[in-house]
């Protein structure tokens, strides 16, 4: 058989194919590689980031700011929460299922609406019609749609309509609207470098503790559909935010309420430029009360002045400064009250040149030759003059000024704090400084420097942060306390001014300058004080009949000071002394609220007996005998609950609550009783109530001898007797 013989070069691989094929190989798995391991750039983002937003989403959670609270735990400043009603209107949207997400039955979902809100449905359909018309892909339905409270909200969420949804919106919430303005501050909305909208504090307690109010971001990572919802049980990652932290300041409400309205009273009265005034704790430095006009309701932001006169403004105080310089001389060891000298006037020869320039008393002539304790309660000039050239010197007074606190900033926790300034060079400067001209001091350096004098010698720092709790934890991370600054004045020093204090006010002379402050039972000590106010623009003082500041310093009870007093006004619409009013009014309602009449100590004390079952009669002719008020509920023969209960210490003029068997749950006439009483009186006869104003009631909401079967609401106004 004949062999065929296979030709094997017909088909030959090319080498330059193969190795082409290699490299291109090669190129493709090095890419590959490093398309797997580098991050590349993919326009303006990388490959991974990508990839992350086309598969997940990162939300950033805002923590909720701290709560300002008072000291007995009434909200002052906190988030409150509204909702923003939208409807979309686009027939592209669609829910995480796939099914319609937008409004399609106009006249149903109106009607649904409408019923929760208490509007009209037209208004509804209305801005739907009209959103549709426009091609809008969602629309808002105006102010009625907006500040919708989480319960309505829940109501609307229950109708389970189609389409309809809510923006969330937190604002800052001032309850008390104009009250202690300048001292718990306000907020605005700031974006930072995240673009993320903070409510950022900027003024007062706001600003000055932001930080710790503010509280510090989370965030939530989830998958999420083609059609961006997150996606159920897909991977979730949160890191939870944490809220800011809560503060408490010292201010007590209800002394803050007697102080605002003693304050705006003034404004009313006197059309000053400015009225102010400060209730500290005596023995803690605690800011109780605190408020100055023109002031503004945060929630409206509506100031006229953004300085705050009590602690970033510092003016020439005047005659409240001679507590301090008669301090400094009688606690130098030299002064003697009862050395006299020539009132009226004093003349002093220029130390620049030989000309003379002559000082006076305020009332130019002065008393004749009088002591310097007497000068104390007149407020002599020239008897400061006198003490600080021939009991101190002017080196003297200038350094126990500096160890008072004045020209310094206090560290009270609000930013622009003013030093003020107590500089000064000759010796006639040095005069016109005892009398607190030519110097400048704030209110709040008064009242630190007249904790002294309640302490024995020992200058507290006032403060007005009473403790910081927090909120993720229930711990309290600051604690305020009594801090003492330094010992400034011996006991025996401040026993001696505390007296000359009490002769301004309580004294035999009706001359003296706070006889106007005087009231029977009640012992506050202080002094007042009048100062020109220097014209700038002019260089010289201001030559109005009234173009002063007027103010007073003191405290009560006398012997042993528990709250201080600081009061100021600028440049009212004539002389009259509005001070004395508004000083009057706050310290009988913080002496009733608090129990510290003085008059209480020198009143006859009982202990009560328990009444129950005894004669009506019988016990109020008995409780009357000892001056004791009584009050009896219903027209019952027999007791059947009292208050104060049994072994309670009360004193002549207290009131006592009897309950009857004849008690029939009918309101009693509560006109006249004060605060504190018709509250005693209330919740005896465990009945729902709210209070409007402070003071004495006069008007009632549930006439006296109707069935009460609601909440009563008592109206209140000072109404106080002069003092």
């Amino acid at each position: 058989m004949k062999k065929v013989k296979v030709n094997n070069d017909g088909f030959k691989i090319n080498k330059l194919v193969i190795i082409v094929t290699f490299f291109l190989f090669v190129i493709l798995i090095v890419r590959l590689c490093y398309l797997c391991l580098i991050d590349y750039k993919v326009g303006e983002s990388t490959i991974t980031a990508f990839i992350k937003s086309r598969n997940t989403t990162e939300e950033v959670l805002m923590p909720k700011r701290g709560t300002i609270y008072d000291m007995n735990g009434n909200i002052l400043a906190n988030d409150v929460i509204s909702y923003t009603m939208i409807a979309y209107l686009s027939d592209t949207r669609v829910d995480a299922k796939g099914n319609k997400d937008y409004v399609e039955d106009f006249d149903t979902t109106s009607t649904k609406i409408a019923s929760v809100l208490g509007v009209d449905a037209s208004e509804i359909k209305k801005a739907l019609e009209q959103g549709k018309i426009n091609g809008k892909y969602q629309v808002e339905f105006g102010s009625i749609g907006k500040d919708l409270s989480e319960l309505v909200k829940e109501e609307i969420d229950k109708l389970n309509l189609q389409g309809i949804d809510f923006l969330k919106d937190v604002k800052r919430y001032y309850p008390n609207g104009d009250f202690a303005s300048y001292l718990i501050g306000y907020t605005v909305l700031k974006e930072d470098e995240e673009k993320n909208n903070w409510i950022t504090g900027e003024m007062g307690i706001e600003e000055y503790y932001n930080n710790e109010l503010k509280g510090k971001t989370g965030y939530i990572t989830y998958e999420k559909d083609k059609y961006g919802y997150k996606i159920a049980n897909g991977r979730e990652y949160v890191e939870p935010a944490n809220d800011g932290n809560d503060i408490y300041l010292t201010i007590d409400n209800n002394i803050e309420l007697f102080v605002e309205n003693a304050v705006k009273t003034a404004q009313e009265e006197s059309e000053a430029e400015w009225v102010l005034m400060v209730v500290a704790n005596a023995k803690t430095g605690a800011i109780l009360g605190y408020s100055s006009t023109p002031s503004f309701d945060p929630n409206l932001r509506n100031m006229t002045s953004y300085l705050d006169p009590i602690v970033n403004q510092a003016y020439e105080p005047g005659s409240t400064m001679k507590i301090f310089s008669y301090m400094c001389a009688i606690d130098s060891g030299n002064y003697d009250g009862s050395v006299t000298y020539e009132s009226g006037t004093k003349t002093y020869t220029s130390e620049i040149d030989d000309s003379t320039v002559t000082i006076s008393d305020w009332n130019k002539k002065g008393w004749g030759t009088i002591s310097y304790d007497q000068g104390f309660a007149l407020s002599s000039n020239i008897a400061v003059a006198n003490i600080v050239e021939s009991v101190i010197n002017k080196e003297n007074l200038k350094a126990c000024y500096s160890k008072y606190g004045f020209g310094s900033k206090t560290g009270f926790t609000l930013k622009r704090e003013d030093s003020g300034s107590i500089n000064y060079k000759y010796q006639i400067e040095a005069a016109t400084a005892g009398y607190g001209q030519g110097i400048t001091t704030t209110p709040i350096q008064h009242i630190q420097a007249l904790t002294a004098i309640a302490n024995d010698g020992v200058m507290l720092k006032p403060y007005v942060v009473d403790r910081i709790v927090d909120t993720d934890t229930g711990k309290t991370v600051f604690q305020g306390k009594r801090e003492e600054v330094e010992t400034i004045a011996n006991k025996q020093t401040i026993d001696k001014l505390k007296e000359l204090m009490a002769t301004v006010i309580n004294g035999d002379n009706t001359n003296s300058t706070g006889y106007a402050y005087y009231m029977d039972g009640y012992s506050l000590i202080g002094k007042t004080g009048t100062a020109q106010i220097f014209d700038y623009s002019k260089g010289e003082y201001m030559k109005g009949v009234s173009d002063n500041i007027y103010s007073f310093s003191g405290m009560f009870p006398q012997d042993d000071p528990e709250i201080i007093v600081y009061a100021a006004l600028s440049r009212p619409k004539d002389t009259t002394n509005y001070i004395a009013p508004m000083v009057k009014e706050v310290e009988k309602n913080v002496t009733k609220y608090l129990d510290i009449e003085s008059s209480d100590k020198e009143k006859t004390s009982y202990v009560i007996e328990s009444y129950y079952n005894k004669n009506v009669n019988d016990i109020k002719t008995e409780l009357e005998s000892k001056k004791i008020e009584v009050l009896t509920l219903g027209n019952g023969t027999k007791v059947i609950d009292q208050y104060p209960s049994k072994n309670s210490i009360i004193y002549e003029d207290s009131l006592i609550i009897l309950k009857t068997n004849g008690f029939d749950n009918k309101m009693i006439d509560l006109t006249g009783y004060s605060y504190k009483e018709v509250i005693n009186i209330l919740k005896f006869m465990n009945v729902e109530y709210t209070l409007e104003g402070n003071g004495y009631v006069y008007e009632q909401s549930i006439p006296a001898g109707e069935t009460i079967d609601d909440t009563i609401v008592i109206k209140l106004k000072n109404k106080y007797e002069n003092g």
